[in-house]
């Protein structure tokens, strides 16, 4: 069973809708009007966040591409009720960042490679290869006891799916547990992976001819962090991590560097330490650029690892900008894809 949307957001949805098409008829049935007063929905941080069915989206410890002017929306499925044999990847798009349509299980795996009970599929990050005009997916795969420590590959020839096991193997070399996905403004793509005897993480670009494997090391970050993101803003990277606290949430960092092979700059908190991030955990940075401005969304979850169905999403736009890197406090907010602004509700655009 896939939870369903809690009632009160639904009804702030429906009587704002309400509210709009009673206007729209006021207004003498002005498509021009009903339509700015019934554009998207806003984020609300931390809450259920229903799909097209109603049903909240299930893409945990996710990662976002953009092909053509769809979103694609890919993350771990941890609905209730699962069968435990299997490993499950969703996908969602949209063409907001907001509205998600569920657009089915592009991942329904059993264990691939004899690794046991318990097997993990974790963290999964597509990625679009223009040259092959396939969609290459890279996971976590491990062993009950995390000793495993490879990636997994698999391929498509469609965005949703189905996407076929290819390979594991530990990249450049080394174990490999969370991973996160990095696509620089030259289209070129990158893997983060955490390398945990080497306590940090690791920065690899991938082969530009298919995506299926490693070209080389651009940067080992000494610092022991996981759940690595990195984003390209203003000509400074931005990486952010999160300490080895397990499903816990803790204090994630940040840190600069002019080039992804470094220097980087010490880590520093994101957030007030004492929030633990609002419970989060960083799993990618979304840059949103448009006419007007661009926007950085801090895409993190909020783990629940005993009702892991129930686990919520914290999005929020950062403030970022001449090396400094800021989560404000979770609010509701609105974004406008088009021309790259953010705002609360009922404030003027960022």
């Amino acid at each position: 069973m896939i939870i369903s949307c809690a009632k009160p957001i639904d009804q702030i949805v429906v009587w704002a809708r309400l509210s709009a098409l009673v206007v729209y008829i006021l207004f003498g049935g002005n498509v021009s009007v009903y339509a700015q007063l019934n554009k998207s929905k806003p984020v609300y941080p931390g809450q259920i966040w229903p799909d097209n069915n109603r049903n909240h989206i299930q893409a945990h410890g996710g990662g976002i591409i953009k092909v053509g002017k769809i979103y694609y929306w890919y993350g771990e499925e941890r609905a209730k009720d699962l069968d435990t044999n299997y490993r499950y990847v969703s996908c969602y798009s949209s063409k907001d960042l907001v509205n998600w349509k569920f657009r089915g299980d592009v991942v329904n795996m059993t264990d691939p490679e004899k690794l046991g009970a318990r097997w993990v599929l974790e963290r999964p990050k597509v990625y679009y290869n223009k040259n092959t005009k396939k969609y290459v997916m890279y996971f976590h795969l491990d062993n009950r006891n995390y000793k495993t420590a490879k990636v997994g590959v698999a391929v498509s020839d469609k965005p949703n799916g189905n996407f076929k096991f290819l390979k594991s193997f530990r990249p450049l070399g080394q174990e490999s547990r969370d991973i996160g996905q990095f696509i620089d403004d030259d289209g070129s793509a990158y893997l983060i992976f955490e390398d945990r005897p080497a306590k940090g993480f690791r920065i690899a670009k991938l082969n530009d001819a298919d995506y299926l494997s490693i070209e080389k090391e651009m940067c080992l970050i000494k610092a022991p962090l996981e759940g690595g993101a990195i984003v390209h803003y203003n000509g400074l990277y931005y990486a952010i991590g999160s300490a080895l606290t397990g499903w816990r949430p803790n204090p994630n960092k940040y840190a600069t560097a002019k080039t992804l092979e470094g220097p980087w700059s010490e880590f520093v908190d994101i957030a007030p330490p004492q929030t633990n991030t609002y419970g989060s955990q960083s799993t990618m940075m979304i840059k949103v650029s448009g006419t007007k401005s661009t926007t950085v969304i801090f895409m993190a979850d909020q783990w629940r690892p005993q009702t892991q169905w129930d686990s919520r999403y914290l999005w929020m736009p950062l403030q970022i900008g001449n090396g400094k890197l800021w989560l404000p406090e979770p609010k509701p907010w609105q974004l406008n894809v088009k021309t790259g602004e953010w705002s609360y509700l009922n404030k003027k655009s960022k």
